[in-house]
């Protein structure tokens, strides 16, 4: 009876972890479709980051009430101008230059894009806090290079300020990578607290830069007041917020039942999924060489977390903090990791 038991408690586990990825990987690509088709008739990306900012700020505390995370604690006055401010600075500029770069580009070219972080991850981890990596993770970054290369000088729908826009997000979310590592440590504050006062932050922030952008010129077409669909885009806009806010809970969910380097297989194999069937479903034009492209940075990017995982495992040392636009900003600690002390951190 008890084999029997374990035999079908596994394969409920195992049910339950597809369900998740799927939910994980859907969500994330359902986020960027719509988004895709928003910008068709609402090309005002300022407005869709300021929905997501929103949505981490509104619909994170009940979660946190839920999970029985700790309540905030008292931060020192330099502390917060130090370290928080400039993250929640970070966070809305990255999330407010992502949406520049799909509003310009395809999503599979975007995608690609971010695929580099890990290269301006180990460059700036290098440069300010002097971390040294081993050979195979900088080797690892070679097929990056080559693969956002080829994408890039193959990409039928090139556009330069698109390019720019997600080089500039790619590149913020590096810089929060290194520095949100030492914000964690100094406030010693749960992450995902941290994470909510930087939405909260973060979206005041972006409510003067949202006005003088986005609200301003919405108010003045005349056209687009009277053509757009408001039910629809509004539909949109919520349903691209409520998305982007729970694709990092099922992938908050995924890391509690798997270890570290599953997690971080499973994270580029979304990436993937998101290229590839986006491709699918918005018809991108493309040629056989740039999916090539970006199938070698992609490639690339599971060595990377192959070789990163491995050191990690031999020097005992945490993981870089991945923070990104999504809902958990890549700070994700699984229980098993939290009962050990250790916090890993990981782009979702």
């Amino acid at each position: 009876m008890a084999p029997a038991a374990f035999g079908k408690d596994a394969y409920r586990e195992g049910a339950r972890l597809c369900f998740l990825c799927l939910m994980w990987y859907f969500s994330s690509l359902g986020q960027n479709v719509i988004n895709k088709h928003l910008f068709k008739e609402f090309p005002y990306p300022t407005t869709v980051s300021m929905t997501h900012m929103l949505a981490v700020a509104i619909l994170l505390e009940p979660i946190l009430r839920l999970w029985n995370v700790p309540a905030l604690e008292i931060i020192d006055r330099r502390q917060f101008y130090v370290l928080v401010l400039p993250l929640a600075f970070g966070k809305f500029f990255s999330s407010v230059s992502a949406e520049f770069s799909i509003l310009k580009v395809s999503v599979s070219f975007a995608h690609t894009v971010k695929a580099t972080m890990p290269i301006f991850t180990v460059v700036l981890s290098r440069i300010v806090l002097g971390e040294k990596q081993t050979r195979k993770i900088y080797l690892s970054l070679f097929p990056i290079i080559l693969g956002v290369m080829i994408a890039t000088l193959t990409e039928l729908s090139f556009d330069t300020f698109g390019l720019m826009a997600a080089l500039a997000s790619t590149i913020t979310f590096a810089l929060q990578n290194v520095y949100s590592k030492k914000a964690l440590a100094d406030l010693k504050i749960h992450h995902l607290r941290l994470l909510l006062m930087l939405g909260q932050l973060g979206s005041l922030m972006l409510l003067p830069i949202w006005v003088f952008l986005d609200f301003r010129r919405i108010i003045v077409d005349r056209k687009m007041l009277q053509t757009v669909s408001w039910p629809y885009t509004l539909t949109l806009l919520s349903s691209s917020g409520f998305l982007n806010f729970s694709q990092n809970i099922f992938a908050f969910s995924v890391l509690n039942l798997v270890t570290p380097l599953s997690y971080s297989i499973a994270n580029a194999s979304k990436r993937i999924f998101v290229v590839l069937i986006s491709l699918v479903m918005l018809r991108n034009p493309v040629t056989p060489l740039n999916v090539i492209g970006m199938m070698t940075a992609l490639l690339g990017v599971t060595c990377y977390n192959l070789a990163k995982y491995e050191h990690n495992k031999v020097s005992k040392k945490d993981l870089l903090p991945m923070v990104a636009s999504d809902l958990v900003d890549g700070q994700i600690m699984s229980e098993h990791e939290k009962m050990n002390g250790h916090a890993k951190a990981y782009d979702v």
